[in-house]
């Protein structure tokens, strides 16, 4: 890194250190990360992965509640490159989030600082490269955020807290894949599943006989649900993706793309060697890989086959996932009771209404929304909105509602006003089970079912205990609604966590807008943005 991007670093770091000073009580963490290809063999097969300071997966980043996290990023790939946080809310701050609507990339060779703060969250998220289908090469990790020591949590602290990132695999490299999207077509079938980076068998994860243990388990894959289960062993869910659930007990779960969950085990079994087993939902064929829970005082390996899952069964996902409900009297990153925010009663304000399609457009095979296919324009989207940059986007080129049109390619942005209260229906007319993901917010999940949403449908809607969360599951044929605050203003990034899918337009962007133009709303631009496209040599306003 030359003079001025050390410069420019420790600008960020003074600058951070002098806020601190000014709101005292909430900590910093730093972490200086570069960004490399290596050699990595997950399948067997070497592959050109992508390393964060040498590691794949990444590194995990462990913080408390309302910390600030300072990444410095350093880009040594030989192609721009940025880092997404899923789930982390970045609150007044869409400057962070690490998509391209909101962020010029970083060029190869240099870096960028993310200044960040994890406010009023808790729970399991992971980060991931967000351009240039990089995903499917690495750079993931996970995050963990704690409950400050004051708020009460409600289960015995584990002995043990271990991340899994599992998901489907590819032996080609992400270039090839992305070729593959490029020249109009779907990806082949995955090679495979990998836990923790590797295939079968290639993990273990120790435990001491009669203690509990905490695993937190994210869907980092690009293209299939899974279902996750240990050998003679039962699962108490206790929190997903930030919100403490009601602990239900489960012998097998459910993870769709993008998803987190944090589940108890107890080592209460005989003191030997257990598969711990992931497997693809609704696919054919079923893609299995295992890993080993090895208990300290084991007395033998693993033995018999490891457990069956479920395989395309849809009722019995459906089922459970609406067995997933939010504890109301567990506390979350506040000593206030989650079941204090009675969403049920709070009038809606708008209706979305948004549909998934596969349309084939000038003869290539793409993804939409509304028949909206996304195309990414040439300057950030924040940027030109900031800097009042015309011909970007156009706030209302994606609709409300299906059009029931062809598909077309458009650079989509939705508008929506500061502090409403939405109802987002997902509606799924194709064969195979959809994954939605919403930067920026949580949601309530109020319902979800077969057939064709209709305003009867509200009568079936959870106003009481619902999960909230940020990724959600669309089954074939079905619809998911959702109730959500709109009450973080930025540009938000709302999209398909099937990644092929994403890359070829099943997205757009959410411009949640407030015309106070205050800090109490929105945080100024960072002194460090990158400039690109059409905001190339625009200045940036002091923190």
């Amino acid at each position: 890194m030359g003079v001025g991007g050390v410069w420019s670093a420790m600008v960020v770091v003074v600058m951070a250190l002098l806020v601190q000073c000014i709101n005292g009580e909430d900590a910093y963490r730093f972490f200086t990360w570069n960004v490399t290809y290596g050699d990595i063999y997950p399948l067997g097969v070497k592959q050109q992965g992508i390393l964060i300071n040498g590691q794949f997966p990444g590194p995990s980043v462990e913080s408390v509640t309302n910390e600030n996290l300072i990444f410095s990023v350093f880009n040594s790939l030989d192609e721009p490159f940025l880092l997404s946080w899923n789930g982390i809310q970045q609150r007044r701050n869409s400057w962070q989030d690490g998509v391209y609507g909101t962020n010029c990339p970083i060029p190869p060779g240099q870096n960028f600082t993310y200044v960040l703060q994890v406010k009023d969250q808790i729970g399991s998220f992971f980060y991931f490269p967000s351009l240039a289908f990089h995903k499917a090469a690495g750079g993931f990790g996970g995050i963990k955020i704690s409950s400050r020591s004051v708020i009460p949590v409600p289960f015995p602290p584990p002995a043990g807290d271990y991340t899994i990132l599992t998901g489907d695999w590819f032996k080609q490299n992400h270039t090839a894949l992305r070729a593959i999207l490029d020249s109009g077509h779907d990806l082949p079938f995955p090679d495979g599943l990998l836990i923790n980076g590797r295939g079968s068998n290639g993990f273990t994860f120790t435990v001491d006989q009669g203690k509990t243990y905490r695993l937190r388990i994210s869907n980092v894959g690009l293209t299939t649900s899974i279902n996750f289960r240990i050998q003679g062993h039962k699962m108490l869910l206790v929190e997903a993706e930030g919100t403490h659930t009601l602990q239900n007990t489960y012998s097998s779960l459910d993870i769709h793309l993008g998803q987190s969950y944090s589940v108890l085990v107890t080592a209460d079994q005989p003191a030997q060697d257990y598969y711990i087993v992931v497997s693809t939902r609704f696919t054919s064929p079923v893609l299995t890989a295992t890993s080993i829970l090895h208990y300290s005082n084991s007395a033998g390996k693993v033995s018999g086959p490891p457990p069956g899952g479920p395989t395309t069964e849809i009722d019995w996902s459906l089922n459970q996932a609406r067995s997933i409900r939010q504890n109301l009297t567990a506390s979350g990153p506040r000593p206030n009771p989650q079941g204090s925010y009675h969403y049920g009663l709070v009038n809606t304000t708008r209706t979305i209404r948004l549909a998934n399609s596969a349309p084939v457009i000038n003869g290539k095979q793409r993804y939409a929304v509304n028949s909206v296919s996304y195309i990414p324009s040439d300057t950030p989207l924040k940027l030109a909105d900031y800097f009042k940059i015309s011909g970007v986007f156009s706030l209302g080129s994606i609709s409300d509602n299906p059009t029931g049109g062809g598909g077309y390619l458009q650079t989509s942005v939705m508008a929506a006003n500061f502090r409403g209260f939405t109802e987002v229906i997902f509606e799924n007319s194709e064969d195979t089970v959809q994954s939605w993901h919403i930067d920026g917010h949580f949601f309530f999940v109020v319902g979800m079912d077969g057939g064709q949403w209709s305003s009867a449908s509200r009568l079936g809607y959870n106003l009481r205990d619902t999960i909230s969360r940020c990724t959600v599951q669309v089954y074939p044929k079905s619809w998911t609604a959702l109730y959500m605050p709109l009450d973080n203003v930025g540009m938000w990034n709302i999209r398909s966590e099937n990644w092929a899918r994403q890359y070829l337009g099943q997205q757009f962007y959410l411009r949640v807008y407030s015309p106070a133009n205050s800090w109490r709303d929105e945080y100024p631009i960072p002194k460090n943005a990158l400039m690109c496209g059409r905001a190339t040599g625009r200045k940036t306003r002091p923190l």
